[in-house]
């Protein structure tokens, strides 16, 4: 197959490219720019004028029940390569599951985290090696807790024997303590049962007291706090093999969002304060947070039907990644090269793929987007089966027209 990108501008930090031309495709590899290549044959074109071309969006955080339902959404998002968490169901803690969801995912997209312990109840380690060997890229205990500090050094210590990236939101549970509500005004207003910044800090220092300990190669996940940046911008400085991310509405929510018992607003980590949210911005800025993720929990309606605090947490947020993106370049935050590298190298990067970027010879995932183009969240436009989102009814700029993997067209937007 022979595909041409024309006139679309084609950005890409990691190679420095920022030009308006053309791009040639095929057998699924990038193989010139600009100049077609001896006896190519285009079998499809794709005029990507005012339209901006960069590589496809690699996801460090999604938790999917129907993985092949979802992967069409995640193409309708720019998404060319998702990381599916283990606390869904069935629990990815054998390699049997492994391939029963890949059997049943059918999409290249998706790949998965094993699970740190087994059932995720975190008293017996499970079987990394297996899940390794049957295509995990990681391993991490989701959003559940491991029993004690001894179990997370000894599974700290097997990731790091066999090379395995380790995954870890950090969150001290006997702190936060079934919360839904960022300790502060808000959640003091309204009664919720809170969540201090603490309970992710502790996490955190602890981790990295373990990392130096076991050498073990980490990743922290959905980080909300300022002190977390501190701790963790400290530790790099200080040489430790750690990396980190941020859920790309935690760079624009805080607790002064919350619209009182919606829980759309339900998330956990929670939504902090105004100040958290600045230093997460300016994580992105000085390196200290590596990349940008959707944290994609998409839940039906019943879930979000109780009370605030018996809610399910997460939000549906695929299909939001790319305008909030756009939100912080149009805000100044950060420009539009490093912006896309947060959601495309970067993280490419962290989980080893040979993906995210743009060059001769690498594998032709691509987004096409038109930045200027403004829609509604609504019924209407969106394709998730879980419309779990604070933004439902906003109006937002910047949408995806075509997902291209491996040089197929995966999504065109009609």
């Amino acid at each position: 197959m022979g595909l041409e990108i024309q006139n679309g501008r084609v950005i890409d930090a990691t190679n420095n490219l920022d030009f308006v031309g053309d791009i040639y495709i095929q057998d699924g590899k990038i193989v010139a720019f600009n100049d077609a290549p001896l006896n190519f044959q285009a079998d499809e074109t794709i005029d990507a004028t005012g339209q901006i071309v960069c590589a496809g969006f690699v996801d460090l955080s999604v938790r999917l029940q129907n993985v092949a339902k979802e992967s069409v959404v995640a193409a309708s998002a720019g998404v060319t390569s998702f990381c599916v968490q283990p606390d869904i169901k069935p629990i990815i803690d054998t390699p049997e599951v492994v391939k029963h969801l890949k059997d049943s995912a059918k999409s290249a997209q998706a790949h998965f985290i094993g699970a740190l312990t087994q059932k995720l109840e975190g008293n017996e380690l499970s079987s990394m090696l297996s899940l390794k060997q049957a295509g995990c890229i990681a391993v991490s205990n989701g959003n559940f807790p491991v029993k004690n500090l001894l179990i997370l050094r000894r599974a700290m210590e097997y990731a790091a024997s066999h090379d395995l990236l380790f995954v870890y939101r950090p969150n001290e549970f006997s702190l936060s303590n079934g919360g839904c509500a960022h300790e502060g005004e808000m959640a003091t207003r309204y009664g919720l049962p809170s969540i201090p910044e603490a309970a992710e800090t502790i996490a955190l220092e602890q981790c990295l007291e373990l990392v130096e300990l076991t050498g073990c190669r980490v990743h922290f996940g959905q980080l909300s706090s300022k002190r977390a940046v501190i701790k963790l911008q400290q530790a790099k400085k200080y040489g430790l093999n750690v990396t980190a991310d941020v859920s790309i509405h935690q760079l624009h929510l805080t607790e002064n969002d919350v619209i009182p018992f919606d829980s759309n607003y339900h998330v956990v980590p929670p939504f902090r304060s105004r100040e958290d949210c600045e230093f997460l911005r300016a994580g992105l800025l000085n390196g200290t947070i590596d990349a940008i993720c959707s944290d994609h929990q998409p839940h039906l309606l019943d879930s979000k039907l109780a009370a605030f605090p018996e809610t399910k947490a997460g939000i549906s947020s695929l299909e939001t990644l790319l305008p909030l993106l756009l939100k912080l370049v149009s805000e100044n935050v950060i420009d539009l090269a490093q912006g896309l590298a947060l959601l495309n190298a970067k993280p490419a990067k962290i989980v080893d793929l040979k993906a995210g970027s743009i060059a001769i010879d690498s594998p032709a995932d691509i987004c096409i987007f038109d930045p200027n183009l403004e829609w509604e969240v609504n019924s209407s436009t969106w394709k998730s089966e879980g419309i779990n989102t604070p933004f439902w009814e906003q109006m937002l700029k910047g949408r995806v027209t075509h997902t291209i993997q491996a040089g197929k067209v995966i999504f065109k937007r009609a």
